[in-house]
């Protein structure tokens, strides 16, 4: 793996646990360097950050709760070679509120699937905000300009946006170490809860998230909360993007890889092998939790019991489960329903010499840990939902000897990456008794090959090169910029456009060439928009294909030699030409029409009719009712049943609903301008639902592009308004350069 190269001047993490706890001794406080993850995941960084004037190493300045235990040590004592610890103390009440409350109550279990466990509560979100709040107080005492500022995990979802809004010019990354839920699943959440959750998230200029899956969730719950577009996994804002990636976290695969060959371990190993007299070994180990599949996991052991009798007393199962809230309702329950569990099996197949299950509750060393994932014959893990699952890497890493079968739930995470494994839905106890026999069988050139293959992945994307890359992706977002955002191959696109003999660009006028304004009557194409347009024109057919009426078109775009189409394809103007109308239609049904719309006038403060020449359009861009969206779709219904001589089409754009006679379209004119000329290339751009005529209407071969969020018919999309200007700029010079 390459250095990191960083134009960072300080790495700043942030999580709700500092990377080291205090333990009193005779000497005093005494600095207790924390293992985990995340930890681990760091420790290469201060090396890869650089070096100090002096030589030194850099060191990372680490944020995150503090406990009574810092509260009485002085600040010289909250420091080691790697790591420069900043805690953050708030009141009991509210960080129960905040951890215990909104992080473990109601986040943890909703988004691991379980939403009957999740507890709702507005004082701990109350609770969350401010420990949110506190966070943010310790970070802006804390940095200084250049400083990277890394942020992880579910405890700190609204922290991004805060830190942005405070200060807007600083490099934010974040991490989500826990499973993204769908969309179904987010909609539990309270409107505003779950809008300020993923608001917050989006102050980070990358987000990054274990599997695939967790990232595409993420997209569509920002579609469907905040209406923003998406292009190539990059959420667009109006002044700035995020970028969203997976970035799988990992292990140190050398620390588990070499650890197994320690004599400690070793013999740790086979006295353990001699206690339980040479049996085959399974073994998992877990933290005590409703998402580790714990009861299925038994069962499933005991259906393979029951089939393969041959088995008892040359099997045991080792399984250890690692205390964690063991004092709350729902744990203390599961603990229980474990317990009586392994009992029962114990009772039904084991005999004077022989346990089935070997059981124990408690936290194991480093030592024992390595001696069983060595000494087993199956790591049986199987989680019912898991944001990664790192037991089954490490399992993977310790061995050496290429022996050893991993048995995985595909709901881990790491099923994604580890599919030599045998993959298993851990709630299907038939699929688990059957892989727990197949394992055992498995012939040692099967295991070996496998081992070898998923440790190759393992040593190749270490918990080093998760970080690494990462960063990287973070340093090379803040470096690179870009000007547009879009899915188009610009490269391609331009020497199409450039290699045309005959060109058309239809381009929409609201939210397209001008972006939306209160006011309609003051939109204007900028300055230099207008230049564009001219220089394109002089080689091309640029058409402004608009639902404006005449008047507005032809004052706005006069001198600029433009094709003119108003009111959704009612007329046509080519430069130097009279208006052509091409809708001949009675406007008797305007009347109804307009009685109603004027309802919804009376209702609504601040919204009006237009009257145009072939249409009529209630406009509702400077209502500030939270409701106008669903009036306007009861609007929409009501003038659908509307009866008239004539078909009429209701059109629901954006803070407008416009009805007009069905027989002309802006597709029915781009397709009649299509006609006029042999045309190599066409190029057609849109915001509204009104453009999606366009882009049906239009060949296969043309370049049809949607601007902004929604779903449509255009083959590539603009993000914003204001990337229209930037590649029509872009056409306008490379003619120029030719």
């Amino acid at each position: 793996m390459k250095t990191f190269k960083s134009s960072f001047k300080r790495l700043l993490i942030v999580s709700y646990r500092l990377p080291f706890s205090i333990q009193q001794t005779n000497e005093g406080p005494l600095l207790q360097q924390n293992s985990g993850g995340l930890v681990s995941a760091v420790l290469s960084m201060a090396e890869q950050m650089g070096q100090s004037q002096e030589g030194a190493v850099t060191k990372i300045h680490w944020v995150g709760h503090g406990d009574t235990s810092l509260q009485q040590v002085s600040p010289s004592t909250l420091e080691n070679d790697t790591f420069v610890a900043h805690p953050v103390f708030m009141d009991d009440a509210v960080h129960k509120g905040f951890y215990e409350g909104f992080s473990n109550d109601l986040i943890w279990p909703l988004f691991h699937y379980f939403p009957s466990y999740a507890s709702f509560s507005e004082h701990d979100f109350d609770c969350y905000k401010q420990a949110n709040a506190s966070f943010l107080n310790e970070l802006t005492a804390l940095i200084e300009p250049g400083d990277l500022v890394w942020i992880h995990d579910f405890q700190l979802m609204l922290l991004p946006d805060l830190l942005r809004r405070a200060m807007p010019a600083i490099s934010i990354g974040y991490f989500f170490h826990i499973p993204f839920p769908t969309y179904e699943i987010i909609k539990l959440l309270p409107r505003t809860w779950r809008q300020s959750l993923i608001e917050g998230i989006l102050g980070a200029n990358v987000v990054g998230f274990h599997t695939t899956d967790y990232v595409q969730h993420f997209l569509q719950s920002v579609a469907e909360v905040l209406t923003l577009p998406v292009i190539n996994q990059r959420i667009v804002l109006p002044d700035r993007s995020i970028s969203v990636r997976d970035f799988p976290i990992s292990i140190d695969f050398n620390k588990f890889n070499t650890s197994g060959q320690e004599a400690e371990v070793l013999a740790t190993q086979q006295r353990y092998k001699s206690l339980l007299r040479h049996n085959k070994i399974i073994f998992s180990v877990d933290r005590l939790d409703y998402t580790k599949g714990i009861t299925s996991r038994l069962l499933g052991y005991e259906r393979f019991l029951v089939q393969h009798p041959d088995w008892h007393d040359n099997v045991t199962f080792v399984m250890t489960i690692v205390p964690s809230r063991d004092k709350i309702g729902h744990y203390q329950e599961l603990k229980r329903e474990i317990e009586e569990t392994i009992g029962r099996i114990n009772g039904l197949f084991g005999t004077i010499g022989w346990r089935p299950i070997v059981y124990s509750y408690r936290s194991l060393s480093f030592t024992e840990l390595m001696a069983l994932y060595t000494a087993c014959d199956i790591a049986l893990i199987t989680p019912v939902r898991d944001g990664m699952n790192l037991v089954c890497k490490e399992f993977v890493a310790s061995r050496q000897d290429h022996k050893g079968v991993l048995i995985l739930s595909e709901l881990a995470g790491a099923a994604q990456e580890l599919s030599d494994a045998l993959i298993i839905n851990p709630t299907d106890t038939q699929e688990v008794a059957d892989a727990i026999n197949q394992a055992l069988l498995m012939p040692l050139a099967e295991q070996e090959r496998r081992l070898i293959h998923m440790r190759k992945h393992l040593q190749n994307h270490n918990v080093f090169r998760w970080s690494h890359d990462f960063l990287t992706a973070l340093n090379d977002m803040i470096s690179n910029p870009t000007d547009l955002e879009t899915d188009l191959p610009i490269l391609p696109f331009i020497s199409t456009f450039n290699d045309a003999h005959k060109r058309l660009l239809l381009v929409d006028f609201d939210g397209t060439l001008a972006p939306i304004v209160n006011d309609p009557a003051e939109a204007r194409p900028s300055g230099d928009l207008q230049t564009i347009l001219v220089n394109l024109a002089e080689s091309s057919d640029v058409v402004v294909i608009s639902g404006r009426n005449r008047a507005f078109l032809e004052k706005t775009f006069a001198g600029i030699p433009v094709h003119l189409v108003a009111e959704h394809g009612a007329f046509l103007k080519k430069p130097d030409q009279p208006w052509e109308r091409l809708d001949l239609s009675t406007d008797n049904w305007v009347d109804p029409v307009r009685s109603i719309m004027n309802y919804f006038v009376d209702r609504f403060p601040g919204s009006f009719i237009e009257q145009k020449e072939t249409a009529i359009a209630w406009h509702y861009r400077m209502v500030g009712s939270e409701d106008v969206e669903g009036q306007a779709i009861d609007l929409s219904t009501q003038l659908r049943q509307v009866s008239s001589s004539i078909p009429l089409t209701v059109i629901q754009g954006n803070k407008v609903v416009e009805v007009k006679p069905a027989q002309h379209s802006k597709g029915t004119v781009a397709l009649s301008l299509m006609e006029q000329k042999p045309y190599d290339f066409i190029v057609s751009m849109g915001d509204d639902t009104t453009d999606e005529d366009m882009f049906r209407q239009l060949p296969n071969w043309a370049y049809t592009m949607k601007v902004g969020p929604g779903t449509s018919f255009a083959r590539y999309r603009l993000a914003r308004q204001q990337d229209v200007e930037t590649l029509l700029r872009q056409m306008s010079e490379a003619l120029i350069a030719v």
